[in-house]
This record gives C-alpha cells, sequence and structure tokens, in this order.
C-alpha cells in the first residue's frame, strides 16, 4: 500500500475502505487488480479491503471475524452499536462457536431482526447504557453483551458468556440488571436461564461446559476455584464437591506460545508438574478427575457422566461426602491471605 493507505490501513486494524484508497489517488482499474483472484489484496466485504499477507496470518474464526465486523462498521451509513457477537468478539469475550459466524449490530428503531449481506441487524427502541468505544467502534457493554449471547445463542453459550463475564469482574446484579428492561423480549427465558446459572471462577469456556455437567450429577453445587495446598504453592482446582475434584485439561495448555498456546516449556515437562500436582492433591484426602473438550461434546457427553459419576462414587466410599476440615480450613486461609486475582471489568 502507498504511505498515506498505509497509514490508515495502520489505523484501522489492517482494513481500508474503497473511498479511502481512492482518496489516496487509488483509480478502479488498479483496485480491480489488486482484488482479484490471487491478487495482493482481500476484499474482506464489498467496499473493504485487507491485504493478503495479514488475512492469510489470521486466525479463520476469530481474527477473521473480528475483521469482518470491522470492515462492516467501516462500510455502514446507518447509526449503529456493535453487540452480540460482534462486541464479544471486540471485548473478547469467551464464547462458544456459533454455527454460524455474522456480524452483529444493535440499531435504533422498531423491534425486530433481519439478516442482510452476512449481517444481522437487531432493532431497539430503548437507549442503550454502558456502551464502550474499542477501535472506532461504539459497542455495548459487557453485561449486556453477555445477556444479548444468551438470548441469540441459548442456555449454554450464554451460560459460558455470563461465567466469562463474572470472571471478568461484574457482579450478579450487572447482569439482573440487564434482564429488566427484557422483560418480553425474544429468548429472554433463556438469557434469565443462564444469569441464574452463572457462577464466576471459570477461566474457560470448557470449565463452564464441565461445571453444568457436574450440576447434572446431582451430587451437589459445584466450588469454583478450591485452593489446595501444596508444597509450598497453591493449586487451584476448577471445580470440587464434597472431596472430589473435577479438571478441565484445554489442549492450550500444551500448544507452544508461539502457536497461540500458553506452554512456555517442553510439553514432557508439563505433563510430569501435572502429574506430580494431581499426586500431591489427591494425597490430601481428594479424589479427581479429569475431563478434556471432546468429552464435553455430542455422543461422548453422556459417557462422561457415567465415568464421572463413578468416580465420585469411589472418592466417597474412600474418603466420605464431606470436606475434611484440614482442607476446609486451609482453603479459608489461602482465600483470605492470597487471594486468586482476577481482572477488573470494563463494563
Amino acid at each position: 500500500m502507498r504511505p498515506a493507505l498505509q497509514a490508515r490501513a495502520s489505523a484501522q486494524g489492517g482494513l481500508v475502505t474503497r473511498a479511502q484508497a481512492k482518496a489516496a489517488g487509488y483509480t478502479e482499474r488498479e483496485l480491480r487488480t489488486l482484488t482479484a483472484v490471487r491478487g495482493p489484496w482481500v476484499t474482506v466485504r464489498r467496499g473493504a479491503y485487507v491485504e493478503r499477507t495479514l488475512w492469510d496470518s489470521l486466525d479463520v474464526h476469530d481474527g477473521r471475524a473480528r475483521l469482518r465486523d470491522l470492515a462492516a462498521h467501516l462500510t455502514m451509513t446507518t447509526e449503529h452499536l456493535m453487540s452480540h457477537d460482534s462486541a464479544a468478539r471486540t471485548l473478547r469475550l469467551p464464547m462458544l462457536r456459533p454455527k454460524e459466524e455474522l456480524v452483529h449490530i444493535t440499531r435504533y428503531g422498531v423491534g425486530g431482526t433481519r439478516t442482510e449481506h452476512g449481517v444481522k441487524h437487531h432493532m431497539t427502541r430503548l437507549g442503550l447504557l454502558n456502551t464502550r468505544l474499542i477501535d472506532g467502534m461504539r459497542i455495548t457493554g459487557l453485561a449486556r453483551t453477555a445477556v444479548d449471547i444468551a438470548r441469540e445463542h441459548g442456555f449454554t453459550s450464554g451460560t459460558v458468556a455470563c461465567d466469562a463475564a463474572l470472571e471478568r469482574g461484574l457482579v450478579i446484579e450487572d447482569l439482573e440488571a440487564e434482564l429488566v428492561p427484557m422483560w418480553c423480549w425474544p429468548e429472554v427465558t433463556q438469557a434469565r436461564a443462564a444469569v441464574a446459572h452463572a457462577r464466576a471462577g471459570a477461566e474457560t469456556p470448557g470449565e463452564t461446559l464441565l461445571r453444568l455437567l457436574v450440576v447434572e450429577l446431582e451430587i451437589g453445587e459445584p466450588e469454583t476455584q478450591f485452593p489446595v495446598r501444596v508444597g509450598e504453592s497453591t493449586a487451584w482446582t476448577d471445580l470440587r464437591v464434597g472431596c472430589h475434584v473435577f479438571e478441565f485439561d484445554g489442549r492450550i495448555k500444551y500448544r507452544g506460545t508461539d502457536e497461540g498456546g500458553l506452554a512456555d516449556r517442553p510439553v514432557n515437562d508439563i505433563l510430569w508438574d501435572e502429574r506430580t500436582r494431581e499426586r500431591m492433591i489427591c494425597a490430601e484426602g481428594l479424589g479427581m478427575s479429569r475431563v478434556t473438550w471432546d468429552e464435553l461434546l455430542g455422543v461422548r457427553r453422556e459417557r462422561t457422566k457415567a465415568r464421572l459419576r463413578a468416580e465420585y462414587d469411589v472418592t466417597t466410599r474412600r474418603f466420605g461426602d464431606a470436606l475434611p476440615g484440614h482442607l476446609a480450613v486451609a482453603a479459608a486461609r489461602i482465600r483470605a491471605t492470597n487471594p486468586r486475582v482476577r481482572p477488573r471489568a470494563a463494563l
């Protein structure tokens, strides 16, 4: 790109509009050549382009989706707010992948929705509070976005989004306040259920899905992020019921940082440390179950439930169903003196 247009692109996540390109001196013939099949530019949507090298480097379901959101915003002349999935992507709010990845906007006007050219338009008669300006886009706030995800995609997706919002520092009252004006809106029942089941402590969508599965076992309310002293450090377990803890194992822990994961050392070292940690936790009089992502979905989910119930029953026969006093006291002391740090939320 020419310097003047490159400056525009740098301020817009790599995107430029057709009008901006023409203002920088590009002719119609040049634009046709640049955006041709296998040309150096990719048409993100009509009238919005990005260099192919950047496009090819982006994650298909995240980076490219966020560019589509921004492209829609830059080429749209109607006043709007980015909302629902688009707001969640901008806020980096974890959510389950939708069946169809659309740009979502909310506009003032008569109620209802419609989808045109990959953009879903949500209409509202009410003003929206707690909006934010990010990357030049006005978006719905964190609480409203989480509740909108529940209405749009249902209970499970909504609970994932609401859990993530609470983990980001919101309180349940923030989510409940967003439900008040929605008393007769479409799918508000799903949103109410998601808010009612939301809990802080889930660091990933997988941990939320695991918690919902454990709730279905009817063995008691799972406690999130239960601390156990292991040697000189503290192990924060994902979930605990009675004397049994449940851990979600996501692949991101074993993927290198150069691939977008969290692993900053050899996988064998991580696995060895995990097994050592597990032995030390269980030595305190606790049982443990580990679950991977694919065990929480599809036909394997019911088999996973049966396995977890069987493992929990074994623990109960060995240690009972009440948490030992020394672990309860130690957990209370850890939470009082060395609490798990949660980020402050941006509403």
